[in-house]
């Protein structure tokens, strides 16, 4: 990156102290240029630490402050206003150079009033060579408190003011001559436009929500800027320092072991254990024996082992599908959590264990109480904190960057030639329903650059992401049925049909059906049926 203009600027004194005509013209010359640089930074922040840093070095100034407002204001149509802080909707911003964190609080703080507060009134340069001797300003509690001595303060005016520049002192004392004022104006003139481009370029850009979070949180591997997402990492920031359960939800693959560990991780017990129990991955007779560990002829081929609870001792135990235990296994875990105490399947021996408890389910552990399926007190000691996670389609503007990521991934993990995704590839994944969201989502991309680079092509397009979509066009050679198969695809029909009505809601398609919640959800595993996507 080329080296920003204001660190040329330099003005060379000849014997008698004067500046030369040739130095005044090259100071000139870098001057001009550091302000064509800063047409070229696209980062509000980035820009306008540049600009104060330009302008503080070309006046020879003590301190310098620069505000910007978005000249089109908010969205609900009042007139921009200066702030003393970057606006909750990222439209106004403000750097400082030479300050200490004491001046810019000070500074800040004056922005609505006295000194900046008059120059924006009156679309005016102010000068003072004596803040603290001039009768406008001498009585002003912070003119008082800091004892502010020479002042410059020029207002930065298109159409209305969206902009403030203050300059503060002088290191070798003395106030500002004529020619650093013209300076100081010629300087706003010509910041306008630029702050009117950065800022028409900036929304342009979609917002990033997610980009403050970014600085907060250890966040590896999450891709995104939605709102959406920015909502849940607002909630991870409040329950990751705290010692308490949490409860995720969710749709399936939406990312709730990652979560779970992004918690651990930006919580005190980052750095100890984070183990993890899909409890649908074991029969009810074993569960016990995961969680608690076991001894020695506890049951038929039982050998003694430390559980998960000891293993995670320290540190986090996360319990995926926690709505899956048997119901020995549920009251075990409460057990647990109200004394942090347990037994090992066999086992007499009382053992203690300090962990935290984070768990997660993609069903209605709330139908599931009233269902007697899931116990009520359980669930309060689970959902201390809950947090649930958005489908894909609840924010869309994270799937295109996602697919990339994703992309990326397979060829790193599988070691790949470099394959990526085309135009036309990411317009049908951004049209598509992802009903597994980011793990069907994560396993079409991988399979299609596994495919892709088998064959030596580079790009994936649409139809190596969508392959069975493609195959399913061709004609079916249909054979003849049995009785049973052709009951079995009926059937399958009807579930798939309600299961769709019903946006996938198998509380309320099993409510249409007559059925039972646990009857659906056993033929949904039986026939294999998962939400169709919609045609691109």
């Amino acid at each position: 990156m080329a080296t920003p203009a204001f660190d040329r600027v330099s003005v060379l004194m000849n014997s008698e102290g004067s500046i030369t005509e040739f130095d005044r013209l090259r100071f000139e010359r870098d001057f001009y240029l550091g302000l064509l640089e800063l047409n070229d930074r696209e980062d509000p922040e980035t820009f306008l630490e540049e600009a104060v840093g330009l302008i503080v070095r070309v006046l020879g100034a003590g301190q310098g402050y620069l505000e910007v407002s978005d000249p089109q204001g908010p969205q609900d149509g009042r007139s921009p206003r200066l702030t003393t802080a970057p606006s909750a909707d990222g439209r106004t911003w403000w750097r400082a150079a030479g300050c200490s964190d004491e001046q810019v609080e000070l500074i800040r703080s004056i922005v609505s009033r006295g000194i900046i507060a008059e120059a924006l009134a009156l679309g005016e340069v102010i000068h003072c060579p004596s803040a603290i001797l001039d009768p406008r300003f001498r009585d002003r509690p912070s003119v008082q408190a800091s004892k502010i001595e020479t002042v410059l303060c020029v207002p930065i005016v298109r159409a209305t003011p969206v902009g403030v520049l203050y300059l503060q002192g002088r290191p070798g004392g003395g106030s500002f001559c004529e020619r650093e004022i013209d300076r100081a104006k010629t300087f706003a003139r010509h910041l306008g436009p630029l702050i009117e481009g950065l800022f028409m370029r900036s929304r342009q850009r979609p917002a990033d929500h997610v980009a403050p979070y970014r600085k907060r949180l250890s966040l590896n591997d999450i891709v995104g800027t939605s709102a959406a997402l920015a909502a849940v990492l607002h909630e991870v920031e409040l329950v990751a320092p705290l010692d308490v359960a949490v409860l995720i939800t969710g749709e399936t693959g939406t990312g709730k072991t990652q979560l779970a560990r992004i918690i651990h991780d930006n919580g005190p017990r980052r750095g100890r254990p984070f183990v993890a129990l899909n409890c649908s991955a074991f029969q009810d007779n074993l569960v016990e024996s995961e969680l608690f560990g076991s001894t020695s002829g506890a049951f038929t081929g039982a050998t003694r082992r430390t559980g998960l609870v000891g293993s995670a001792q320290g540190g986090t135990l996360f319990l995926d599908e926690v709505g899956l235990l048997s119901p020995t296994a549920q009251g075990k875990l409460l057990t647990f959590l109200n004394t942090r105490e347990y037994f090992p399947l066999g086992s007499t021996e009382l053992h203690t264990a300090d962990v935290r408890l984070i768990a997660a389910t993609n069903s209605d552990l709330q139908e599931d109480v009233r269902e007697k399926r899931f116990r009520a007190d359980l669930l309060y000691r689970l959902q201390v904190l809950g947090i649930r996670i958005p489908s894909l389609a609840e924010r869309p503007e994270d799937i295109a960057p996602l697919a990339v990521h994703l992309c990326d991934r397979a060829h790193r993990t599988h070691r790949l030639a470099h394959v990526v995704l085309s135009p036309g590839a990411l317009r049908a994944i951004e049209a598509a329903q992802w009903g597994g969201n980011v793990r069907e989502l994560a396993s079409a991309i991988e399979r299609a650059a596994i495919h892709v680079a088998a064959s030596g092509s580079t790009i994936i397009e649409a139809k190596d992401i969508f392959r069975e979509s493609a195959s399913s066009s061709l004609p079916p050679q249909r054979e003849p049925l049995t009785f049973q198969e052709e009951t079995r695809r009926f059937q399958a029909g009807v579930i798939q049909r309600a299961l769709e009505a019903a946006d996938w809601n198998v509380t309320a398609a099993a409510r249409e059906l007559d059925l039972t919640r646990a009857h659906v959800h056993n033929l949904i595993k039986a026939f294999g049926l998962s939400r169709r996507r919609k045609s691109t």
